[in-house]
């Protein structure tokens, strides 16, 4: 009795596991159909117009959109951190599986090392996913961004002699954290910042 509940706990299409999160995730159609039930929950819309006439194209992998003015194809990556990225949405969004099911976080190695990808795709990755995680989003800023970053960090007059030998080792920013913040101008109630 006790085998047969947990057995229909788990009853969902979601993965559980790692290796069920790849071999869901294997087939890109299966991935282009999640993501579009996602991020258009409404139907697919085009996010060059916004219109709702689109056609799908299976061939390609992608939507075009049918309005007379724009015509243009997209993909579910576009608009988003995934825009302008070569890594396949298995890739992807296994990598977000990984992210959000590790309890203490995890490294790029490890990432690299789960999805067969190098070092430095497994840094871009995390990248990306933390900044949507923090945003709560994963489309792109648009419209009027601000941008500004300072410096953190004691300043070096403030330091012991010692310290400040063995930490500054140079001027301006040596030794202290650089730190962006960006803004999305929408209209009043409607900005979006970023740290």
């Amino acid at each position: 009795m006790e085998h047969s509940r947990k057995k229909k706990a788990r009853d969902t299409d979601f993965p559980q596991t790692l290796e069920e999160a790849i071999l869901y995730f294997s087939d890109l159609d299966t991935c282009n159909t999640f993501m579009a039930q996602i991020r258009w929950p409404d139907g697919v819309a085009c996010p060059y117009c916004e219109g709702k006439a689109v056609s799908y194209l299976s061939t390609r992998s992608k939507w075009k959109c049918m309005n007379k003015t724009c015509h243009k194809q997209f993909s579910v990556k576009v608009g988003t951190v995934m825009e302008d990225s070569p890594i396949k949405l298995n890739k992807w969004l296994a990598t977000i599986w990984l992210i959000t099911n590790a309890k203490n976080g995890i490294s790029s190695y490890e990432v690299a090392k789960a999805i067969d990808v190098t070092q430095k795709s497994g840094w871009f990755l995390l990248h990306r996913i933390r900044l949507a995680m923090q945003s709560g989003t994963f489309e792109k800023l648009s419209g009027q961004v601000e941008v500004d970053e300072t410096y953190i960090g004691g300043l070096a007059r403030n330091m012991h002699r010692d310290k400040r030998e063995a930490k500054i080792k140079g001027t301006g920013g040596s030794g202290k954290v650089a730190v962006m913040g960006l803004l999305e101008r929408n209209g009043k109630d409607k900005s979006k910042s970023h740290l």
